[in-house]
């Protein structure tokens, strides 16, 4: 089993000529632009790129501490999807008219998403079979009656279709699964080669990428700029797409906690998937309040994920994020009790990430008092159809263009904050702890300790939209 620091997804596509791309050494001088990117994972990237659809001409500099992709960006599971699965938790943020606007967007992107692989010749292996939520133990059964229920009042209750014991059966066996509901709006990527294949376009496009470029120092101005150790970057406007990294900038670290999701994916098993039915490519997450997210590969691999996992006690994101035995041992467990045939399958990969978990479960975008600097992140583990959403509003915000996207309700929101540290990270920490803890008790058809369960639904109490 490999555990390097890089994702199987990410090793697989640098090994790909089309997706290793050309060189992008790290900044060296002092440059200026008209726009500053900061963060070369999709929202970033996806940024870049509605930049210069709109004004080819622009000057747009991306930065990025790693290497394009090298973040959450090319470690996650590849869930295109967008929020339907969401529609109480919207409702409840912005009411009936603006949640359904959100979900309009997010599914409009998703289709975007497509045609633009198309167009661009990129082939991440984009499959549009949508995706499931299943119960995965008794007391998960009918979990997603309240997002049904919501969405028939709204009027959209054709895009969910509730599926029987039998009916799951259909598109996947398991003897643990016991009914759940499909969302048809939704697919799969393999994520790195998309990010990879987002930064080829944008190195064709002109955008100027500099990788093994982090920033040390950062000032809104106007003019923004940006001190890396090779060299400065002076830019009317700047776009920060951090994801979990924003927790360790002043401005946004009290609306962001870093948390840890790892990941497995097995050697090829095509065979395998045919003894279980699994073969249309429809992605699945159980009913657990720290999730478990598991896709297919054209090759015949199943890839697996956890959440809840802590990552550290801290909101410091260092080695623990990118590999952790436990969670590698979670993720191969849960593996084997979806699928027992699955136990002799070689195990090809295992990787961890961070995940910028926000307080209402629920990107953000905004600008900076300056007006000339604009963020988005908060993904929440949902970031690869979202993210461009978020870069198309973006580039509209560096461009001081309004339109029906920048009107969007999660544009300028403020977000839910989280208590000052160290109370932040270690209370995080204990409700991610208790909620895992409870979910395995819960999976196993035992009542939760009485003090777990309250520490794990603590957040909820507390106006989270996060846990149980």
């Amino acid at each position: 089993m490999n555990e390097t620091p890089r994702s199987w997804w990410l090793r697989e596509a640098l090994a790909l000529p089309e997706f290793e791309g050309g060189p992008a050494p790290p900044l060296r001088g002092d440059t200026i632009a008209d726009v500053l990117v900061v963060g070369g994972g999709y929202t970033g990237m996806w940024t870049a790129w509605f930049l210069k659809e709109a004004d080819p001409g622009i000057d747009v500099v991306l930065v990025e501490q790693d290497i394009c992709g090298g973040g959450p960006s090319g470690r996650n599971g590849g869930f295109v999807n967008g929020w339907y699965d969401h529609a109480e938790g919207l409702v409840d943020l912005f009411g009936d008219e603006g949640a359904l606007r959100v979900m309009a967007a997010a599914a409009q992107s998703v289709r975007e998403m497509r045609a633009w692989c198309d167009e661009q010749k990129v082939d991440p292996w984009f499959t549009q079979a949508g995706y499931i939520g299943v119960a995965s133990s008794p007391r998960q059964k009918g979990e997603w009656a309240e997002t049904i229920a919501t969405a028939e009042r709204l009027g959209i209750g054709d895009k969910y279709k509730v599926l029987s014991p039998e009916e799951m059966a259909d598109y996947c066996r398991s003897p643990v699964f016991s009914g759940g509901y499909h969302v048809a709006e939704g697919g799969t990527v393999h994520p790195a080669r998309l990010a990879r294949g987002i930064r080829r376009v944008l190195m064709e496009k002109g955008v100027r990428i500099y990788e093994q470029t982090p920033v040390s120092a950062f000032r809104s101005g106007p003019p923004a700029g940006a001190r890396t150790p090779g060299g400065s970057i002076t830019a009317e406007h700047a776009v920060l797409g951090v994801n979990a990294w924003a927790s360790e900038w002043k401005s946004f670290k009290k609306w962001i906690v870093p948390r840890a999701s790892h990941m497995i994916i097995t050697a090829p098993a095509p065979e395998k998937l045919e003894e279980i039915g699994w073969t249309g490519g429809e992605s699945i997450f159980d009913m657990r309040a720290a999730i478990r997210y598991l896709r297919t590969t054209p090759d015949g691999r199943i890839a697996l994920g956890v959440g809840g996992e802590r990552g550290t006690w801290s909101s410091r994101i260092g080695p623990q994020f990118a590999y952790s035995g436990s969670g590698t041992k979670h993720a191969i467990a849960a593996l084997h009790r979806f699928f027992p045939n699955f136990a002799d399958v070689e195990i090809d990969g295992a990787w961890g990430g961070p995940i910028d978990v926000s307080g209402f479960h629920m990107p953000f975008v905004g600008t900076m008092p300056s007006g000339n600097v604009h963020y988005g992140f908060g993904y929440t583990g949902n970031g690869v159809g979202p993210a461009h959403l978020n870069g198309k509003i973006l580039a509209a915000l560096a461009r001081r263009v309004q339109d029906e996207n920048t009107e969007l309700p999660f544009v300028g929101m403020e977000p839910k904050r989280f208590p000052p540290e160290p109370i932040r990270s270690v209370g995080a920490a204990l409700a991610n702890e208790a909620t895992v803890r409870r979910d395995d008790s819960l999976d196993e058809g035992r009542r939760p300790n009485p003090l777990t369960d309250v520490v794990a639904k603590m957040p909820r109490r507390l106006g989270y939209h996060l846990g149980p």
